[in-house]
């Protein structure tokens, strides 16, 4: 007897156009992904070599240096007090901290503020920082105007005097941002 022949099973006109159709879209996706890979690497190569230096700034002045060093431990605290009152009014919200805890704070941070505009009255800007020194003090200005407003709360019991106090605080944060960059390049960098 001979050996029965072995075929090949026949394999449909169809399965051959699916299985072409699904070897094209594999290899298309391969293409685009090295096409993409390709492109982001000149991207970055590009950036990389096309980004000019960044101007560097003058020397500051014996008076400029001199001033921003009386200005840095003001800075510190109205820093300090912003912080602790933006954190007390949301753990006030969430409710991790009582009426009497946030009343705290919001008195610390009057008298924070109050004690820097005293301070900021009594520095001497050299010419070439006047305006930002009267833009810092609006600052506090606008911390001191925000903590007042959330005081209002204890005295009459309603909760929106936060919402109205959030503008001026968040102004606040905004000159404190652009005058900071003049002063501590560091501690604000460029969005």
């Amino acid at each position: 007897m001979p050996p029965a022949e072995t075929r090949p099973p026949k394999v449909s006109r169809r399965t051959l156009v699916a299985l072409a159709a699904i070897l094209v879209i594999v290899v298309g996706i391969v293409i685009v992904a090295i096409a993409r890979e390709a492109n982001s690497r000149r991207l970055v190569a590009a950036a990389a070599v096309s980004r000019p230096a960044a101007p560097s700034r003058p020397p500051l002045t014996r008076e400029e240096e001199k001033y921003i060093q009386a200005l840095g431990p003001i800075h510190g605290a109205v820093e300090r007090s912003a912080a602790r009152m933006a954190l007390g009014q949301v753990f006030y919200i969430t409710k991790d901290l009582d009426r009497t805890e946030l009343k705290e704070r919001a008195d610390e941070a009057l008298t924070t503020y109050r004690g820097a505009g005293i301070k900021l009255r009594a520095l001497a800007p050299p010419p070439s920082l006047q305006r930002a020194h009267e833009d810092y003090a609006a600052a506090v200005g606008l911390f001191e105007r925000s903590v007042v407003e959330v005081l209002k709360m204890f005295d009459d019991g309603r909760e929106e005097h936060m919402r109205s106090a959030a503008p001026f605080s968040r102004e606040a944060v905004d000159k404190i941002r652009e005058v900071g960059v003049k002063f501590w390049p560091h501690e604000f960098p460029p969005n």
